[in-house]
């Protein structure tokens, strides 16, 4: 259904269920309130990353959920297939740089987007911040979620609250 509202001259189409899937502003703006769109951050400091294995990071405070796609034990589910924007960003601090490498991943039903570094700056750094953007094709109902290693060296390394992860269904 298509619904001209007020003199503004609004323009709003809506679902089988009344809902609006689509409104066109006068300022020629183009919202979608069911698109997916979600960004949570590590709701408190996560202490001392083991040494061996791997960590799935929980970013377990949401900023926004558009659609309701993310779920606090850090998984995001695509709801259609498409191209999504995934984000993320982490704070670390306490870096051992005796250790060999820092590996942070996105794990993807289709594939893994990785970020690698090697800590050894001379000393143990205080913080650093590791991100990575990748456009990730993805098919409905297929997951996405962020996971970090660290491989040798002193489970001292630590995730600040200001660790985000974020996506959005780009096409």
């Amino acid at each position: 259904k298509i619904e001209k509202v007020g003199a503004a001259h609004d323009f709003f189409i809506h679902n089988a269920g009344g809902d609006t899937a689509l409104k066109i502003g006068q300022d020629r703006s183009v919202t979608m309130p069911a698109q997916p769109a979600f960004q949570a951050n590590v709701g408190s400091t996560v202490n001392n990353l083991s040494t061996s294995g791997t960590t799935t990071i929980a970013f377990d405070t949401q900023v926004f959920d558009q659609n309701s796609d993310y779920n606090t034990n850090g998984t995001f589910t695509a709801p259609v297939t498409g191209k999504y924007q995934l984000n993320i960003s982490l704070r670390l601090e306490n870096i051992d740089s005796a250790a060999n490498y820092y590996q942070i991943s996105i794990i993807t039903s289709n594939r893994n987007y990785r970020y690698i570094f090697d800590p050894d700056f001379g000393q143990d750094n205080a913080y650093f911040s590791p991100s990575i953007s990748i456009l990730a094709d993805m098919d409905a109902s297929d997951t996405a979620h962020v996971i970090i290693s660290q491989n040798g060296g002193t489970a001292q390394t630590d995730i600040h609250p200001e660790a985000y992860f974020s996506g959005y269904l780009a096409c």
